[in-house]
């Protein structure tokens, strides 16, 4: 990664951002390589407030955080899920709710920062992620990072009537210390 990424802060999420949660939804934009119900809108309000107070309160299995700009402004969430205490490793997830954010680098450094986050304070050892195979942007976005492929889950996702198939990515702690390291440097 040779181009600086801008700042961005992850903190706890709170029901103050149920507001903007719920609208980003409404964006098929947004939500399109999302796993969200083949309805619209996807949640209501009151869906979109229960799901948020799980996420707070760590009922549900996630672990979300909003990210913020330098300007302390909310402009999507990250998370890790599917944690597998045993084998030391957890699932990623990313979304980038505000559009006027998209393609500024925003999203790989909410990444590293969640990274940090799951390799140094949680312990894991590998993150993964599925992402779409007609999502290139974000496959592009997270080979710079440093993730590599493990292969292609068939038809892992119905989207629109339709089953895509899903690309598996993970990046190891090893690989990830190399990374910052090289970042360090740089």
């Amino acid at each position: 990664m040779t181009k600086k990424l801008p700042r961005v802060i992850l903190r706890e999420l709170q029901l103050d951002d149920v507001e903007a949660r719920y609208q980003w939804c409404l964006d098929k934009e947004v939500t399109k390589h999302l796993n969200m119900p083949d309805k619209y809108p996807p949640f209501s309000k009151d869906e979109t407030r229960k799901w948020m107070e799980m996420c707070i309160n760590k009922t549900n299995g996630y672990d979300q955080k909003a990210i913020l700009d330098q300007d302390n402004n909310h402009i999507g969430w990250i998370d890790l899920k599917n944690f597998d205490n045993l084998n030391k490793h957890a699932e990623l997830g990313i979304a980038i709710g505000d559009k006027n954010y998209w393609g500024k680098g925003f999203g790989l450094a909410a990444m590293l920062e969640m990274l940090k986050y799951g390799f140094n304070e949680l312990n894991l050892n590998k993150i993964w992620l599925r992402v779409e195979i007609d999502n290139e942007k974000a496959i592009k976005s997270y080979k710079r990072i440093g993730y590599v492929e493990e292969g292609i889950l068939r038809q892992d996702r119905l989207r629109n009537g339709k089953f895509v198939d899903r690309l598996r990515m993970s990046i190891l702690k090893n690989e990830f210390l190399q990374i910052t390291q090289k970042l360090k440097k740089s």
